[in-house]
């Protein structure tokens, strides 16, 4: 009797690889000596993305593939308006948008209001919407604060298991940390090197680590509620942080 392969879903960060593929098919053209332009060629680009999923696809050894998309609605913006303020002024690459339209009609994808890409590779990763093992593609850092295996594109190892305590352990030192490419601050003064010293002999214990934080957010001169603002824009969504019936997500709180 042949054996049916088991269910492997490759959960596709749909954003940074449509940015990545239309970004390197722009090509500059010179029509005169002050005029230039920028333009792709679709069905390039439409090529060399479903490539680069089917590549991953092949070698993380999935059967299935499941894209997500950033809304245009951000539940994140809601609680700190500046929130990635600094990407207001930036252009998406040429194809960028036609590009996502042909990706959302060739591959089964999931776009919900209100969450980013990453929230919605979260919860799929922490739930039951989709059975099976599940492996997350990527290369934002933030998703080490989700528990599960993932594939980071370019890091010098690829597969990461990410346990529960990790994934709390990274988001708490998120916090702190702050990240200036999606314009919070997290806590004055502090980077990733004095995070990790000031939490990782307390990495199991989730009350401890909120209390450093809070400590240290005062001594900067700041509130627990300030505190708290950072950590629910630095959580990416698990399936604990999202209801599946209003479709809203459910703000961080702090640990009891």
């Amino acid at each position: 009797m042949i054996k049916r392969r088991r269910k492997r879903t490759l959960l596709v960060d749909g954003d940074i690889i449509a940015y990545m593929v239309s970004t390197k098919a722009e090509v500059p053209t010179r029509w005169s000596e002050d005029l230039w332009t920028l333009h792709s060629d679709l069905n390039e680009v439409k090529g060399q993305f479903e490539n680069l999923v089917y590549h991953y696809q092949e070698i993380t050894l999935c059967t299935d593939i499941v894209l997500t998309f950033t809304h245009s609605k951000n539940f994140r913006k809601k609680i700190l308006p500046t929130y990635k303020a600094n990407r207001n002024d930036l252009r998406k690459p040429v194809c960028y948008g036609p590009l996502k339209e042909y990706a959302k009609e060739t591959f089964k994808t999931y776009e919900k209001p209100w969450l980013e890409g990453d929230d919605v590779l979260g919860i799929l990763h922490t739930s039951s919407v989709i059975n099976g093992d599940k492996v997350t593609l990527t290369k934002d850092k933030d998703l080490r604060t989700v528990p599960g295996q993932h594939y980071f594109i370019n890091a010098p190892e690829h597969y990461e298991d990410v346990s529960i305590i990790d994934a709390d352990y990274n988001h708490m030192i998120q916090c702190l940390q702050g990240d200036s490419s999606d314009n919070y601050t997290g806590c004055p003064g502090v980077g990733v090197v004095n995070a990790t010293k000031l939490l990782k002999d307390d990495r199991h214990d989730p009350v401890a680590m909120w209390g450093i934080v809070v400590n240290r957010f005062k001594k900067a001169g700041l509130s627990e509620d300030e505190a708290l603002i950072q950590a629910q824009v630095s959580r990416i969504c698990r399936a604990s942080d999202y209801n599946f019936t209003t479709k809203t997500p459910i703000l961080w709180r702090r640990p009891l």
